[in-house]
């Protein structure tokens, strides 16, 4: 079952004359350059339905394929290195695993660039450490203190006294990691070769995981959730900051708004802080995520420092203009494992904002201030976030939907976890706090029958109680029948105001899984793993509507099957011709892994597509670069007049490391024709990385580029 172009084209959105009239038609042998494209795609690891190429010569072609440790584009396009982990920004440096991106311009080729640090990567961050910042750190005599602690780690944070080196030793090490996430901003400009260069102005900074530890650059917070930070007494445990906050970490996609100010969402912080929290919306003891180290993770970061978990997982607002702005926390756009921010303005109309819990079983979503929009580009509207209300969506069968606010008087209207793969739906537990797993109907109705509204689930005067249920926003979306999703990744506005979203995997795991009846594959497959895109079109085009229509391509997924050739699509970006671009994230341990159950591996390195939505070529996938090993390709942001399309190239290495002595190791995967027959391909992988240098035994370095064409006209 192959991807058709006119269902592509009609998901998309584009007119029923353009199909009819038979564009989708083309014969692929004249869609390359002069015949419509302007580039010659690349070829990846799998035959592609677009190349028109028998099965016979695909697995001619296609029975030897050599993977490359560099950011590989079309004839005629280059790149340069913007900045790397390491360099200076400030008083402080860039950071590790860069993630989202955001040029705001502020003339003709000079601008800010903001920029995601994620998480680090500890095989190549502990490897490379030294080589590269200049400094050391104690990673043996930790590593070996956890090793005698044993699997439950160190809770460094309640060490007596007498353990003061080991404490001070600990926190050196997690200093220097949160010091590696967060955000930052650099000024640069465009010279006469084409090249992007940094200026190193004033609002030149880093927002770190440990902004306000000791430099009083706290970052704020409004909203409900504030009203719980400056509680001196609750259930649990209280940092006694009030409502400032030691930084922001885990800091994955994000969104730019039209008054010129960049969103960041934190995402995976449950790793280096505690997530529960009690029904007051106050955090659990940081003894309940210790600290631990091994030769491939570093967790609990924030456990030496106390750090209170309720004060992470939210949204966060910087102007980078503004050397003096650290970054504003808001709360009414709730707490969960952040992704992207889909950001619609309308004069007029209330702001609609949207992002996605990334997390298997997690939620889609949109907060609706209570004012409305006058001016666009006026940066007061940055006041709008201070008040409206968080909805979380529940997407029905039948294609509608409807969007459920989570607020104290919503009744409890939980789903049966038998309509979840994996059978899991975590709930609030109550009186103890944190969460407790349901697995069958009967758990569900009894729950019901216990708690009828959200309000009962929660604790606190008005605001307090509304804070709570922010905070804990991912399981009380649970609680009122939100619907559970598949890594909800994306979240990306189009030029008429509808929502593509994309969901990443749709396996399930130790946290619950996607609705059997919402995500399915190309023939009702299930569990589907390699991904779709969903478009969402609230009822009458309006931000603050209640209720949508859904659709769903499940485009992931190789050519056989009835996918268009990549697997777990990620984040979207569409250019000024509408064409739509995409990045997608397959697990680094799957990348290039014949052993993979899945067939993840047979995909090769994570890459970036893409999809034009008019022209001869509308509908087709085409491939338009692939990453250095072991990376994740993020963040593509184009400028304004489209010569320069800006990307992250995030952990390359983070299996191998440093690829020592140009090491390469050949494996066998058994591959399909686009028809679906089974052939054989031996594939050359490197071992670790050495980009972006790419000069041997050179350290692994997460970098942004900036991709242009050699003769200075638009990407495309």
């Amino acid at each position: 079952m192959k991807l058709k172009r006119r269902e592509l084209l009609l998901f998309l959105g584009v007119g029923a004359a353009t199909v009819a009239a038979g564009t989708f038609l083309a014969t692929r042998k004249n869609l390359f350059i002069g015949k419509g494209l302007s580039f010659q795609p690349v070829k990846g690891a799998m035959p592609l339905d677009i190349y028109e190429i028998p099965p016979a010569q695909q697995i001619r072609e296609y029975s030897t394929y050599e993977v490359i440790d560099d950011l590989v584009l079309p004839e005629g396009y280059t790149y340069d290195i913007v900045a790397a982990w390491g360099d200076k920004i400030g008083d402080s440096r860039f950071g590790y695993n860069n993630d989202y991106l955001s040029f705001i311009e502020t003339g003709k080729d000079e601008g800010y660039l903001t920029i995601n640090f994620e998480y680090i990567s500890a095989i190549p961050w502990m490897q490379t450490y030294q080589q590269v910042t200049g400094k050391s750190l104690p990673f043996a005599e930790v590593q070996a203190a956890v090793k005698k602690a044993g699997k439950a780690g160190i809770n460094a944070f309640g060490l007596p006294k007498e353990e003061e080196a080991l404490k001070a030793k600990i926190r050196l090490l997690c200093t220097e990691a949160l010091l590696d996430q967060g955000m930052g901003v650099i000024s640069i400009r465009r010279d006469a070769d084409g090249k992007w260069v940094r200026t190193n102005s004033k609002a030149d900074r880093r927002i770190s995981g440990i902004s306000g530890l000791g430099d009083n650059r706290y970052l704020k917070a409004t909203g409900p959730g504030a009203a719980v930070f400056r509680k001196t007494q609750g259930q649990g445990y209280i940092d006694k900051l009030g409502d400032r906050i030691i930084g922001t970490f885990a800091n994955c996609a994000g969104g730019t708004t039209p008054w010129g100010t960049v969103l960041s969402g934190e995402e995976n912080f449950q790793t280096q802080v505690a997530e529960p929290v009690y029904a007051d919306g106050t955090s659990f003891d940081p003894k309940e995520r210790p600290f631990s180290i091994d030769d491939e993770e570093i967790s609990g970061q924030g456990n030496v420092l106390g750090l209170a978990g309720n004060k992470y997982g939210w949204i966060v607002e910087i102007d980078p203009a503004n050397p003096n702005d650290y970054g504003t926390k808001h709360t009414w756009l709730g707490r969960y494992r952040h992704e992207a921010v889909g950001v619609r303005v309308v004069a007029g109309k209330p702001l609609a904002f949207y992002s996605g819990c990334d997390r298997r079983g997690g939620h889609l979503y949109k907060f609706v201030s209570k004012a409305n929009v006058a001016n666009p580009q006026d940066k007061a509207n940055s006041r709008l976030l201070r008040d409206g209300m968080l909805y979380v969506a529940e997407f029905k069968p039948d294609g509608t939907g409807r969007w459920i606010p989570l607020k104290p008087d919503t009744p409890v209207n939980p789903t049966d976890p038998g309509n979840l793969e994996g059978n899991l739906l975590p709930l609030p537990k109550r009186p103890e706090g944190g969460i407790f797993k349901s697995e069958k109907a009967a758990e569900v109705n009894s729950f019901k029958q216990k708690f009828k509204t959200l309000g009962d689930l929660y604790a606190g005067n008005p605001q307090e109680k509304q804070g709570a249920i922010l905070i804990d926003a991912h399981y009380a979306g649970n609680a009122a029948g939100a619907t559970s999703t598949a890594r909800p990744e994306d979240t990306e506005i189009a030029p008429d105001g509808s929502l593509y979203i994309t969901f990443t995997s749709g396996s399930a795991g130790g946290e619950g899984g996607p609705d059997k009846r919402i995500f399915k594959g190309p023939k009702g497959e299930r569990p589907w793993e390699y991904g779709w895109i969903m478009h969402l079109i609230e009822d009458n085009n309006e931000p603050a509507a209640l209720t949508f229509k859904w659709k769903m391509l499940a485009m992931g997924g190789d050519p056989a099957q009835g996918g268009a050739g990549f697997s777990n699509p990620d984040n979207l970006v569409f250019d000024q011709k509408g064409n739509l671009w995409m990045v997608n994230d397959m697990s680094t341990t799957k990348q290039n892994n014949p052993k993979d159950k899945q067939g993840v591996g047979c995909f090769g390195n994570n890459s970036i597509w893409f999809i034009p939505t008019s022209g001869s070529n509308a509908g087709n996938a085409y491939l338009f670069g692939i990453g250095p090993m072991e990376c994740e390709t993020t963040g593509p942001f184009f400028t304004q007049d489209q010569q320069t399309l800006f990307l992250s190239i995030q952990h390359p290495g983070e299996v191998y490391g440093i690829r020592q002595n140009a090491a390469v190791e050949t494996r066998e995967f058994e591959m399909k024709t686009t028809d679906g027959q089974t052939f054989k391909q031996t594939r050359s992988v490197p071992l670790g990385s050495n980009w972006p240098s790419k000069k041997p035994n050179d350290p692994p370095k997460p970098a942004v580029v900036a991709i242009r064409r050699t003769n200075a006209q638009p990407i495309i």
